[in-house]
């Protein structure tokens, strides 16, 4: 049997235009040609397990081996098999005519994904690396002949008698001489690692030997039963892993032992969600909560996402929702195809109600926690904080269900509910026009003597040092019904929650004016707006704040918030609230020169900076040499 022809797509331009589109993702030929001979194996499990085949299947086995000598690469299985007619069926056509239809359905491709999942082009991701590419087959077929296939990268190629006795199929790639870096032992291991360590069918991997032909009947018995025409090493793959198991299988053990196979050099997850569904679609998974660090970016990207146990990718920020990208594990779904690409996630509606899905799978497992063991949740708040208070922040929906988990930190380290909280301080923290108002620190060492001038007032002060806080303040005050949320150190305290009551000043009207004069002259800036006001007597002489609603815009500028720029530029601008009832400001008054008026003035400003962190360099060389000569 000898048979020659044309690959149906009626171009010698088309390989060229392959192998060029495709380079940049060159690897993933290793995948497309392991992927397929795995289908092949459990095409022919499925039959016999139909009834439609009654040969012996032998133990099902992909393997992999290279030749560094002879430059090639096999992959081969002991599967389904192919006849010469189903060669020429499956391999000579191309689901498109010529290289202008394919440069056209190509120009929006943005990748080597895309384009073979457009085109179906696995099997010729072989080109990729190979300058020739050979197929040995026999067909599971009662008296199949095997079948011979080659093609050196030309849309020429040629079918003759095969040599193959045994069932299943064998892909020889004789590797371009741009491609040898694939004929090392670690390249293919990694990307074997990379796509294939969770495959379904056993892979063994390693170097290919010559073996003589087996002489007797119990040897081709044996052959028939296992092949052997690659010696090879080692399975390299987990073909069961847990996730495609029944959870009540599985125990805390299994979870933390593929955990640590996933990510060896990790900390513990703090828990996890095995994911199982389906309908409307399919999918599995597990889903890890880690320890997360402050680090955002470090934390991100861990998810790997599958297709029926081959690897696709880790970008699967389509998939996930945005907060739970800090997740680690594994998603699998076969609704997803082997070869996506961005836009298809972005399009796709199964994409669109798994990410509601996994959303929803995480809010009930953090509800389930905090309801069943809130000693154990508090724990953890720590770390899964983040985690919440992001998801509220960004998904509508899960804020709904967040809002009855999310917990509430104090300077005190005491943890509350939302509705707890309310509960807790609005019988105090209610001003004036019936508003609540939540007092919150970001920096508590910094902001101490703030802190202590509100828990003087009976005031709790919440804790807000997250990387994320600045956003979920707004969250907060946009969702809570008649409340405002204001940093301890946005005003002075008597002004960060307003009652009826009024502390009257102790100074005349022309003393203040005195007053706020020697502190301008003092200061000398154009960014500090001096005002003389009545407080508390304990309260200090002076204080030095920034608005909270300018604050808060500069903060989200410098963190990147649309559209806030604009305030990013503007100059920072302070309030100087001046004590009129505290005793130094009637010892200033009393000074006997102006000079040491405004000596004095310039040093109990110093302080309010020195309280702030605002005080550096030259000025806090002067005060410092300031404060010896008063003392």
């Amino acid at each position: 049997m000898q048979e020659k022809g044309n690959i149906s797509i009626h171009t010698e331009n088309i390989f060229p235009i392959i192998k060029k589109f495709l380079y940049s993702d060159n690897e993933i030929f290793l995948r497309e040609l392991v992927s397929n001979a795995v289908d092949a194996v459990q095409k022919i499990k499925r039959l016999a397990a139909l009834g439609q085949y009654n040969g012996s299947i032998g133990e099902p086995l992909v393997q992999v081996a290279f030749d560094k000598e002879k430059k090639t690469i096999t992959i081969s299985d002991n599967g389904i098999g192919m006849t010469a007619e189903e060669i020429k069926k499956y391999i000579n056509q191309i689901a498109f005519s010529g290289a202008e239809e394919f440069v056209e359905k190509f120009k929006d491709a943005k990748d080597a994904n895309e384009l073979i999942g457009k085109f179906g082009l696995g099997f010729y991701s072989a080109f990729m690396v190979a300058d020739q590419v050979e197929i040995q087959t026999l067909s599971y077929q009662d008296g199949a002949e095997p079948a011979h296939w080659i093609c050196d990268g030309s849309t020429e190629f040629e079918i003759t008698e095969g040599t193959r006795t045994t069932r299943g199929t064998e892909i020889i790639l004789h590797i371009n001489a741009d491609s040898e870096e694939f004929l090392d032992e670690y390249k293919l291991q990694g990307i074997l690692d990379k796509y294939c360590r969770f495959l379904p069918i056993p892979i063994k991997f390693g170097t290919k030997k010559e073996y003589a032909p087996a002489d007797t009947e119990e040897e081709k018995a044996d052959d028939e039963k296992t092949p052997k025409e690659i010696e090879v090493d080692n399975i390299i793959n987990n073909t069961t892993p847990i996730w495609t198991k029944t959870p009540t299988d599985l125990k805390d053990e299994d979870y933390l032992a593929f955990y640590r196979e996933l990510y060896p050099m990790s900390e513990e997850p703090l828990f996890w969600i095995h994911l199982n569904v389906d309908y409307p679609f399919n999918l599995t998974g597990v889903l890890y909560f880690p320890k997360v660090k402050n680090d955002f970016e470090l934390q991100r990207n861990k998810i790997k996402l599958f297709s029926r146990q081959v690897f696709i990718t880790d970008e699967v920020k389509d998939i996930v929702p945005e907060f739970l990208m800090l997740l680690h594990g594994v998603i699998d779904s076969p609704d997803i195809p082997l070869n996506v690409s961005r836009s298809f996630l972005q399009a796709d509606s199964n994409v669109k109600k798994i990410n509601s899905y996994i959303t929803r799978k995480v809010a009930d497992k953090l509800a389930e926690l905090f309801k069943n063991d809130r000693k154990s949740y508090e724990e953890k708040w720590s770390d899964i904080g983040l985690f919440v208070k992001y998801g509220m922040i960004s998904e509508e929906k899960f804020y709904d269900k967040a809002k009855d988990f999310a917990l509430l930190t104090n300077t005190k380290k005491e943890l509350s509910t939302l509705s707890e909280y309310k509960t807790k301080v609005e019988t105090v923290q209610t001003d004036k026009d019936g508003a609540l108002v939540y007092l919150y620190t970001n920096d508590p060492d910094k902001q101490d003597t703030f802190i202590q001038s509100a828990n003087r007032k009976g005031y709790d002060v919440l804790l807000m040092n997250s990387p994320i806080d600045n956003h979920f303040v707004n969250i907060l005050e946009r969702k809570l019904d008649k409340t405002k949320l204001k940093r301890v150190d946005a005003d002075v305290i008597d002004k960060l929650i307003i009652k009826d009551e009024k502390i009257e000043s102790v100074l005349t009207e022309e003393q203040s004016d005195k007053v706020k004069g020697i502190f301008e002259k003092a200061i000398n800036r154009a960014t500090m707006k001096v005002e003389v006001e009545g407080l508390s007597p304990d309260e200090l002489p002076v204080t030095v704040t920034m608005d909270e609603f300018m604050r808060r815009m500069k903060d989200m500028a410098a963190m990147g918030g649309g559209g806030m720029s604009f305030y990013g530029n503007i100059p920072d601008s302070y309030k100087v609230a001046i004590n009129a009832n505290n005793k130094l400001i009637g010892r200033i008054l009393s000074a006997g020169t102006e000079q040491e008026q405004t000596r004095l003035a310039k040093q109990a400003f110093d302080l309010a900076l020195l309280s702030q962190g605002m005080l550096t360099g030259a000025d806090l060389t002067e005060f410092v040499n300031r404060s010896i000569e008063l003392i």
